[in-house]
């Protein structure tokens, strides 16, 4: 999804599917945090 979004502001030089693609990398950076939070959590309860 990021390679699709920054390859049409790279041809359009949109400012809004820019954004967009920031958008989703604080996304997905807040998904992986969840994610390692998680799996803190269950090492400390095994």
């Amino acid at each position: 999804m990021l390679d699709l979004t920054w390859n049409v502001f790279c041809k359009t030089g949109n400012i809004d599917t820019y954004l967009l693609l920031k958008e989703i990398e604080k996304a997905q950076n807040s998904r992986d945090v969840l994610d390692e939070d998680e799996i803190a959590t269950d090492d400390v309860m095994n």
